[in-house]
């Protein structure tokens, strides 16, 4: 879609963009959204794919992941031996509502600035621990942790002009064994729900994930893998306003997801494997 109220387009911003950034500014990596409807308060994009952020970078200690790096480029991703959980890259690109177009342009960040709640690198993220490189207008960075950067419905903890940077996952997280559920309506459609337990090996904790199907990520931590009606109960405790409502689902039938769902993965993983 032409954007016909940007006048000026930023083709090469400084090495750390913010510096000079405006009421009106967009940042500009895939586009797939900002190009998708009207955005009228738009009067200049940054075009961030010149900067040429390094897309994947593992190391010893864990992955970051450039905020620009391709979905396409994730997805394609050989992690090193030793990351059970790295699976959950792939699995997370393959969650998205898209054809192979938006794979070759759309970014990783791009997803998560989104902040919508099918977003499935938000998912990805959240349920591998990761934490959250953020670049502010005046030169300063802060780290944000991933379960915490989302607060809502196309919302997030971003200030005016912040961008991320990067995602970093520590190594602990990959190693861990994981398991993971996904609901749609159609067999191509958005989440309904999107939940990733993950279990840190030879112990006995349980990390359980759910989105999609909530306006927010919620992460139910147990210091062992629970019975069954701890677990109902923990996400029966998760208020109602938190479920969320849209043409895929009714929270009162997400609600009911999630603890079907939630059954069969504390099954799965309660092994001790």
């Amino acid at each position: 879609m032409d954007l016909n109220t940007v006048v000026d387009v930023v083709r090469r911003p400084a090495p750390r963009p913010g510096a000079d950034w405006h009421t009106g500014d967009a940042w500009l990596a895939g586009g797939t959204w900002l190009f998708s409807e009207p955005q009228p308060t738009v009067r200049r994009l940054v075009d961030l794919t010149e900067l040429d952020w390094p897309a994947l970078a593992p190391d010893g200690d864990g992955l970051e992941i450039g905020a620009t790096c391709k979905i396409r480029t994730l997805h394609e991703f050989e992690p090193p031996g030793g990351w059970p959980a790295a699976g959950l890259l792939r699995t997370s690109c393959e969650a998205f509502l898209a054809s192979f177009k938006i794979w070759n342009s759309a970014t990783v960040g791009g997803n998560i600035c989104m902040s919508l709640p099918a977003g499935p690198m938000i998912t990805m993220t959240v349920a591998l621990a990761a934490t959250y490189r953020l670049w502010a207008v005046d030169g300063t960075e802060r780290t944000v942790a991933a379960r915490d950067f989302v607060i809502g419905n196309h919302q997030n903890v971003l200030q005016p002009g912040e961008i991320l940077r990067s995602v970093y996952i520590p190594g602990d997280a990959l190693r861990k064994r994981y398991t993971h559920r996904r609901f749609t309506l159609t067999k191509l459609g958005r989440s309904t729900i999107f939940m990733i337990a993950t279990r840190t090996p030879d112990a006995g904790d349980l990390l359980l994930t759910i989105t999609a199907g909530t306006t927010y990520p919620v992460v139910l931590q147990f210091d062992s893998v629970p019975d069954a009606e701890t677990m109902q109960d923990r996400i029966d405790a998760i208020p109602p306003g938190v479920w969320f409502a849209d043409p895929n689902g009714t929270p009162d039938h997400r609600r009911h997801l999630a603890k079907h769902y939630a059954e069969e993965i504390r099954t799965e993983l309660g092994g001790s494997r």
